[in-house]
């Protein structure tokens, strides 16, 4: 065997431990997406804030300046996002832990890309988005007045979390529950748990304020651990019998917890609680495909340069990769273990009508963003963010399958117990939802 074949082989070997490695789920670390093909850091997003910097940049007066909230309504207007999304949040689980309490809760507003994070008397005011390429991006502006204010981008000190194991090694969003002392503080010894769609909603909103009806449920919302209580309640985290639950249920109102009056809303809306559950989970899916993906094409242009194959050639190791992503982005796009709903459930604000409202529609009126909120979260259980650029510009590798594997459901040509919770009402819908408004 010639020196030049024996290197061959031996980047292959190589090669093989990478491409197997890349197969596990939890295969990115932080050291991993800084390297190619993702070099995280080293990369400009073209996600809406950072649109949105680079304008600032130009054009310092693109924000306004309130006494009352800083640059927050300014940013809202701009980037288009609703006030009726508000959700209080009074767990200190955020950069600015030291202003985050019980009485000063902090607001976070979104739309389906973007999530801004408002503090009372805060240093900065933080955002997050949606990448197509790169996952979450994180950003902060100060919230001191200035001539020239700027949108910085920030990366170590929001990955430490938001890079890790709670977001299986890519940059992602957090939506938890905890169980909070009185002063915002989780008592971690009582575990967490990382929220989504599929979570039972006695688990739901510890360390989140909820305003909303749902009947006999009940959730975390709205209640922190009694000081007197807390050894008891470590014993018995398990059946919460301590942490009235009862008090915080069905809360039309915040009076009885909160002074809401310093923020844009009195509402923490349940509903928009809920969708923000949804598509913090579905964004995390959908990067974790991307990243899947854009690490496939790397491989593959790697091997097929050491092999001296056509560009475009595909291994079926490969294709099994591509398979692999799309089916798990598949089973959370059409909400497969979805939590079911028992009892109908309401929130307080504009926040139902307002998203709604936002379609698209097919030629009967129909809308992926139609709530049910009786039996499941929507009408026509299709995730929304399947308009996004985030999944419109996943790898063709990936995206081509997702669309075929999705068309195989909704036609009925996939018997799989996974889509049971699909009619063929459903299925019939959902499909022309997706063919009249241009993503099959």
């Amino acid at each position: 065997m010639s020196k030049t074949d024996m290197s061959r082989l031996s980047l292959l070997f190589l090669l093989t431990a990478v491409a197997v490695a890349s197969l596990s789920s939890a295969a990115f670390s932080q050291d991993k997406f800084e390297q190619k093909p993702i070099l995280y850091s080293e990369s400009t997003p073209t996600d809406k804030v950072q649109q949105l910097a680079d304008l600032l940049a130009a054009n310092p007066d693109a924000l306004k300046w309130t006494k009352e909230h800083g640059y927050l309504e300014s940013i809202l207007k701009t980037l288009k996002i609703p006030i009726s999304s508000q959700s209080l949040v009074f767990s200190k689980t955020s950069l600015q832990v030291s202003k985050i309490t019980p009485q000063t809760p902090r607001a976070i507003y979104f739309n389906d890309n973007i999530y801004v994070g408002w503090v009372q008397n805060g240093n900065v005011i933080e955002i997050s988005a949606a990448d197509p390429r790169l996952g979450a991006t994180f950003y902060s502006i100060s919230q001191k007045k200035s001539d020239a204010p700027t949108i910085r981008r920030e990366k170590a000190r929001c990955l430490q979390c938001h890079g890790a194991m709670h977001t299986r090694g890519r940059p992602g969003h957090i939506v938890r529950s905890v169980f909070p002392t009185e002063t915002g503080l989780p008592d971690y010894s009582m575990g967490t748990s990382l929220i989504s769609h599929e979570t039972d909603f006695k688990e739901r909103f510890g360390g989140w304020f909820v305003t909303g009806t749902h009947g006999p449920l009940r959730h975390r919302g709205n209640s922190w651990l009694p000081k007197t209580k807390q050894s008891m309640l470590r014993r018995t985290a398990r059946d919460l019998s301590e942490f009235e639950m009862e008090k915080g249920a069905n809360a039309k109102t915040l009076d009885a917890f909160v002074d809401t009056s310093p923020y844009l809303s009195p509402h923490s809306d349940l509903v928009a609680q809920m969708v923000l559950q949804h598509q913090a989970f579905m964004h995390n899916a959908i990067t974790e495909a991307s990243y899947s993906g854009q690490q496939a094409v790397y491989d593959t242009k790697v091997m097929n340069k050491v092999f001296e194959r056509e560009p475009g050639y595909e291994s079926e190791s490969m294709k099994r990769r591509y398979d692999s992503a799309a089916n798990k982005l598949v089973k959370a796009l059409l909400f497969c273990d979805e939590w079911k709903i028992k009892t109908p459930i309401e929130g307080t604000s504009e926040f139902t009508s307002e998203f709604e409202a936002l379609g698209p529609f097919d030629s009967s009126g129909r809308s992926l963003r139609q709530f049910d909120l009786k039996t499941r979260m929507f009408k026509y259980p299709c995730s929304f963010l399947i308009y996004t650029k985030s999944f419109q510009q996943l790898p063709s590798g990936v995206l081509s399958r997702v669309k075929k594997r999705m068309g195989q459901v909704l036609n009925g040509e996939d018997d799989s117990k996974e889509f049971d919770h699909l009619s063929i009402e459903d299925r019939k819908a959902i499909k022309t939802i997706l063919e009249e408004t241009g993503v099959l």
